[in-house]
């Protein structure tokens, strides 16, 4: 009207918009990803095998909503390298939960005081020989040590196990490097047993015949399975894949002198300190479940439930590992000899 210029509305307003968009976003965006970390956690640690222990992870995440963050390490010093993992994590924990493949890497993280005891209500259903008297750590769904034989190559009996091992020349046997593993494990017991010098006498015995000594029990079976080797030391789990593939192999326990066998059982526990406890808590009555022990029976590794359950539902080739299991000795028995055995193999590298 007085002859100035009317400014449109929108760009009155665009110095203002300019100035309060940033401050919109500052206040914002922090409080979206605050948000974000409001989703419940579990941090865990796993040596099992990813291939069996994957699809029972994420069943927990899609029953209980709660998001898990796993790690997985190799085959051949997996459970070894986690174990120290957490060791150097002592002073700030990440992981909550620690799903061992075996017993004695368990047990050493609760002498360093890395584990915490779990309620003993979510423990109940495992046999007390199968877990910590204090609640520090949990066993569940086992494997057994065997001898893996190519029925095409020898004859699968204690008797011929036997005659093969008392020959000159034992380059068609294999084993696993005894420094981690479930070959620690059955070295631990025999020194339990039998005295560290009787264990080193039977080591360098096989050592001097030539037996395979191989990365890990994987390889073992696939030196079995290709009949490279007639016959060699592993677990239930390796020589039930075999036989999945159709290799002409079968299997017998490993006993120890007494008779009895060696049972390991996968391991769960929870970090001293660790930064979700609540989750871990569920995710430890989850794994021990009868539910679980079933799943992991019917996976093609095929381990033995420790709970009770009904074993007419049991795979056949599970049903026929019970007597063998109901022979086990206490798996945490090999930890009174584990740090011997240990600091000897270490030397002798």
């Amino acid at each position: 009207m007085n002859g100035v210029p009317r400014v449109p509305l929108a760009r009155r307003r665009l110095p203002w918009l300019v100035v309060l968009l940033p401050l919109l976003a500052a206040v914002a965006v922090p409080w979206l990803l605050k948000s974000g970390s409001h989703i419940p956690t579990v941090v865990v640690y796993c040596a099992h095998d990813s291939v069996f222990a994957d699809g029972i992870l994420r069943q927990f995440e899609q029953q209980t909503g709660i998001r898990v963050d796993v790690r997985y390490d190799e085959e051949a010093n997996k459970s070894l390298g986690l174990t120290q993992m957490l060791l150097s994590e002592k002073q700030s924990p990440r992981c909550d939960v620690f799903w061992n493949n075996q017993t004695l890497g368990t047990i050493r993280l609760k002498n360093a005081g890395i584990l915490q005891p779990a309620p003993q209500k979510l423990l109940q259903r495992i046999p007390p020989e199968f877990r910590d008297p204090e609640g520090c750590w949990c066993g569940f769904a086992a494997r057994l040590r065997v001898w893996i034989v190519n029925t095409q190559k020898m004859q699968c009996s204690p008797q011929a196990i036997a005659a093969a091992l008392s020959r000159p020349d034992l380059s068609d046997a294999a084993i696993a490097v005894p420094l981690y593993g479930t070959t620690l494990t059955q070295y631990a017991e025999m020194c339990r047993e039998q005295g560290l010098q009787a264990l080193q006498e039977w080591h360098q015995s096989l050592h001097s015949r030539g037996i395979r000594e191989v990365r890990g029990n994987g390889a073992v079976r696939d030196l079995v399975a290709a009949g490279v080797c007639s016959f060699g030391l592993t677990d239930t789990d390796d020589f039930y894949a075999a036989l999945a593939a159709g290799s002409p192999v079968d299997m017998l326990p490993f006993r120890l002198q007494d008779g009895t066998t060696v049972c390991i059982p996968n391991t769960v526990a929870m970090i001293r300190n660790c930064p979700h406890p609540e989750t871990a808590a569920k995710l430890l009555e989850f794994l021990l479940s009868a539910s679980v022990e079933q799943q992991l029976a019917e996976s093609p590794a095929r381990q033995i439930p420790l709970g009770p359950t009904d074993s007419s539902l049991l795979p056949p080739e599970v049903q026929r590992l019970l007597p063998w299991s109901a022979d086990a000795t206490n798996p945490a028995a090999a930890a009174q000899s584990d740090q011997q055995v240990l600091n000897w193999l270490s030397q002798s590298r």
